[in-house]
């Protein structure tokens, strides 16, 4: 979670500048580093999951369709796409076939409330389902969710790279160096899920994947989400990147944060690995 809300923040200077910044030597926050709808979806959607208990898909998809728009209203300036932007405006929102990427930048909580493989990447099908149930749409989140799950459960990143390369068909062979100097936006699940991955698998730690992922270009701060919540499940975050992002997040949005967090040190206890 941290992971994907530090890669929205940090990214989201450069989303709009002109082919925006190429390079890994930007300065991490400035003035300009604010969450976007990126963050708030991610949170509004762990909002719901950690209140599903037993809950069918059904029960679930209606909550997604109540919680996500409610809290997106609070927040109606902060980049969502024009589809989007209308959805959550809607007392009625339906799927509407999107294969943007926005069902893939949210989809983190996905990979850490559930434990195994086969539910991370069915829920990840529900919660992408809710608007962008185009299969491209399903696909980019499930394949997002299950690269943040396999990092977390120790998978090595060769391991990573040929699971999503088998199960969703991305093209993983390319590197960044060869996907930086023509790529332009592209705010498709299939033009930019590859490339947060591909940041993901060349980086060295966890800041590095953020700075690898803003500087392929394009939409820096979902490409940057994706790569940054990922590369949170395979490093971990450091503590003061973490106490950054809860500065940088309003009220509503950082108790959401916080709880989450909660939820994550209680479920290590009891699994046996927290103190």
């Amino acid at each position: 979670m941290y992971g994907a809300i530090l890669g929205d923040i940090i990214g989201s200077p450069y989303e709009f500048t002109a082919w925006n910044y190429k390079a890994k030597d930007f300065p991490l926050f400035s003035k300009d580093s604010t969450f976007t709808d990126d963050s708030v979806m991610t949170l509004a959607v762990a909002e719901v999951l950690m209140e599903s208990g037993n809950m069918t898909d059904a029960e679930i998809t209606e909550k997604l369709f109540e919680v996500m728009p409610r809290i997106g209203r609070h927040y109606p300036d902060c980049g969502y796409g024009r589809h989007f932007g209308m959805w959550i405006m809607l007392d009625d929102p339906c799927p509407y076939n999107s294969y943007g990427n926005g069902s893939a930048m949210r989809v983190a909580s996905v990979a850490w409330l559930y434990d195994d493989l086969e539910t991370v990447l069915h829920m990840a099908e529900v919660t992408a389902n809710v608007s962008h149930n185009h299969p491209e749409g399903v696909k980019g989140a499930q394949a997002v969710a299950a690269a943040i799950f396999l990092a977390r459960t120790g998978r090595s990143k060769e391991e990573i790279r040929s699971y999503v390369t088998e199960k969703f068909g991305y093209d993983l062979t390319r590197t960044c160096n060869e996907i930086r100097p023509d790529y332009c936006m592209d705010e498709s699940c299939q033009g930019s899920v590859p490339e947060a991955i591909i940041a993901f698998l060349e980086s060295t730690d966890f800041e590095d994947a953020i700075r690898t992922a803003v500087s392929i270009g394009g939409d820096s701060d979902t490409i940057a989400d994706m790569a940054g919540a990922i590369a949170e499940g395979f490093y971990g975050v450091p503590e003061e990147l973490k106490a950054e992002a809860r500065n940088r997040l309003p009220d509503e949005l950082k108790d959401i944060l916080l709880r989450f967090e909660q939820r994550m040190r209680v479920k290590e206890i009891i699994a046996g690995k927290g103190k």
